[in-house]
């Protein structure tokens, strides 16, 4: 691996660069791109408008102006196309659920070296946590990433003659809804924690889909899975336990399948030597941050882990992704 080039200006920017993430965290907390993207406004009317202070508001709307997602004339701000599809509450392509759960967890990326001296985690688990929130912005966050995730890795895994899908801590079961409307003869069941389901349940009915996914309420680190399945996907799941729980939910997920089934993993993959891709070994850390066990893991270790669970043919399949995601495929013989 090639090593970057350092310089003091490239090191202090890194040092200060979460100065820029706060700036956006705060316009998508206080929701200044939604109104923007329709009309344009001064500082004093949004401050009125967001019940903040105008000399407040003023640095934040200059300071996304200088980051590129406002624009202003004399003193009349408006958002940006992109900033008006992305960051606007009203558009389809709104992102600002996934901002706010990673704003959720800056507190605990500020204590990293606390839990790097102690091994423990400094936040709770979020998939898991109670608080309202931060368990929205997580659940729709995963949704919109998967909204635009999945219909570049659905058309690419054949599942031609396969009728029925386990999404395995599938959340909203985005992945589910779009494999079945990929494939007109499958159905589909997503099983997730109890406090999933209702999210769940209505986002497949959003998609008309109520007839042909179907939700099991399981927490799959304890419980058995239901079986029957030729098809197992699970996206994301396994960087949130550790090894050995691995090993458990991945021999329980070939169990529920039939002879000639195909399991499938998403992950956020590092290289062998674990010390690249860079978003995978940060991500990693988070995951420290946040579980007891969790971690992300190598290419080599998911394969070593899927073939002591009993699939065969392990691979991982050509699906260019982005942050160092990848699919990996295995058959139950």
């Amino acid at each position: 691996m090639e090593l970057k080039e350092w310089t003091p200006a490239s090191l202090l920017e890194l040092s200060g660069s979460y100065w820029s993430t706060c700036t956006l965290h705060a316009g998508v907390k206080l929701n200044v791109f939604t109104p923007l993207a329709t009309s344009s406004m001064t500082a004093v009317e949004l401050a009125g408008a967001t019940a903040s202070d105008a000399r407040g508001m003023a640095m934040l709307l200059d300071a996304l102006t200088a980051l590129g997602l406002l624009k202003k004339e004399d003193r009349l701000y408006a958002a940006t196309p992109f900033s008006a599809k992305f960051l606007s509450r009203t558009s389809p392509d709104y992102l600002g659920h996934i901002i706010m759960h990673h704003h959720h967890l800056v507190a605990g990326w500020s204590r990293l070296d606390e839990a790097v001296k102690t091994g423990q985690p400094v936040r709770e688990r979020v998939s898991h946590e109670d608080v309202e929130s931060s368990r929205e912005s997580f659940l729709m966050g995963m949704f919109n990433l998967a909204m635009i995730l999945a219909p570049k890795i659905v058309p690419q895994i054949d599942l031609q003659g396969r009728r029925r899908l386990l999404d395995l801590g599938g959340g909203p079961g985005t992945y589910a809804i779009h494999f079945c409307l990929h494939n007109p003869q499958l159905d589909a069941v997503i099983c997730d924690l109890p406090t999933t389901r209702s999210f769940a349940e209505q986002t497949v009915a959003r998609f008309e889909l109520s007839d042909r996914i179907g939700f099991v309420p399981t927490d799959f680190e304890q419980d058995d899975l239901p079986e029957g399945f030729d098809v197992a996907w699970l996206s994301h799941v396994l960087h949130g336990i550790g090894p050995g729980t691995c090993a458990s939910v991945l021999k329980k997920a070939v169990t529920a399948l039939e002879p000639g089934g195909m399991i499938l993993i998403q992950e956020f993959i590092l290289n062998d030597k674990k010390d690249a891709p860079v978003f995978p070994a940060l991500f990693s850390l988070n995951m420290l941050l946040g579980t007891p066990d969790g971690q992300a893991y190598s290419q080599g270790e998911l394969f070593e882990m899927l073939e002591k669970a009993g699939a065969t043919g392990v691979r991982r399949l050509p699906i260019e992704l982005p942050n160092g995601a990848g699919v990996i495929a295995g058959v139950v013989p």
